[in-house]
């Protein structure tokens, strides 16, 4: 058992892959070169020492299971598919998960069709890791798309918030013989990338081998007046508000969906069968954000569970802001969802 810190476990489940699986190779920009920062938060650095670097020195190729693309996202997505159709099982490195949207017709329509248009005969199993989250960078390095990709059928998505999951998550991933898109927050790498706001998210990982299985959630912290269901960093900022509204004696049970697709809709049915009260908390924006679909499932079949409305808190929606107070005004806070907990626990 080691304490890590979320890029660390993630690192670890790799290297740990690519020594069980010669199939298992990574690519992105900045990958592992020389003096780089191994991705655009260290996760990836070092690899390449270990498995070598995939490079042209002199018109001669020198093999290696590290590439360092060039900066086309529509190429490494294309890299991805084809390799993983032909058998190789890649895991590309995103520096911002809104890179993802110069990805789409090889994610949606290829990655993630594939399979059924083959009737089962070709499996695509590409590892697609995507930094995500607002963090003083502007609207286009801070976005939270995951519901995009929950919507497609064929993708699985993913969202670990702590080293534990992962860890366990990524090589659950690495396996998965479907394509698997990988949502890590900025703010909970704790790599040496220092982030303005980042969260100590470090925690206990086995040495030995083990996977984390998608679509089960993970229940946070118990509670009995309000269930509250948030991924990612909301999670952590659910906990604090949680630990502060004990004190005014409002108990919160906080739920981790890990998985969006598939979603573990069983557990958080049984925390709003004790509590009565469901709140849904994320950094993607409140117009059809997963939230949304969550808060459909409970007012289809399990409405007669609800003592209260439904409250959802997202992003407004706005594209997040590049001046820190405007972007701290978009983002859901701490007090945030305190309120909204407060008037939902008494309703």
């Amino acid at each position: 058992m080691a304490v890590m810190s979320i890029a660390d476990a993630l690192k670890a489940a790799i290297a740990e892959e690519m020594r069980r699986d010669p199939s298992v190779y990574v690519l992105g920009e900045d990958e592992d070169i020389p003096g780089g920062m191994g991705g655009a938060f260290t996760v990836t650095k070092g690899i390449g020492d270990e498995f070598g670097r995939l490079e042209n020195i002199g018109g001669e190729i020198k093999d290696g299971r590290c590439i360092n693309t060039p900066i086309s996202e529509i190429m490494i997505s294309g890299v991805c598919v084809g390799s993983a159709m032909y058998g190789m099982r890649p895991v590309a490195d995103l520096q911002y998960c809104d890179f993802l949207f110069c990805m789409m017709d090889q994610l949606v329509n290829q990655a993630a069709k594939m399979r059924y248009m083959s009737g089962g005969q070709l499996s695509v199993p590409m590892v697609m890791r995507c930094p995500s989250g607002a963090t003083n960078r502007g609207a286009q390095h801070a976005q939270s798309p995951e519901t995009f990709f929950a919507h497609v059928p064929g993708l699985k998505v993913i969202c670990p918030s702590t080293a534990y999951d992962a860890k366990g998550m990524m090589k659950q991933a690495i396996r998965d013989n479907n394509p698997v898109i990988v949502f890590e927050h900025k703010l909970l790498y704790g790599s040496k990338r220092k982030e303005v706001g980042a969260i100590n998210s470090a925690g206990e990982v086995p040495d030995g081998d083990y996977t984390v299985p998608f679509g089960k959630a993970a229940i946070r912290r118990e509670g009995t007046d309000v269930t509250i269901v948030a991924n990612l960093l909301m999670n952590y900022k659910a906990q604090e508000a949680a630990a502060e509204l004990e004190k005014e004696g409002i108990s919160c049970e906080i739920i981790d969906p890990r998985s969006l697709l598939p979603f573990d809709y069983e557990t958080v049915v049984e925390s709003v069968r004790k509590t009565g009260k469901l709140m849904i908390v994320h950094e993607d924006n409140y117009n059809c954000g997963w939230g949304a679909q969550v808060a459909s499932y409970f007012a289809e079949n399990e409405i007669f569970l609800l003592d209260a409305p439904i409250v959802r808190i997202a992003a407004k929606d706005t594209p997040v802001p590049f001046s820190p107070d405007l972007e701290n005004y978009v983002i859901p806070s701490k007090e945030d969802i305190m309120e909204a907990a407060r008037k939902l626990a008494r309703a």
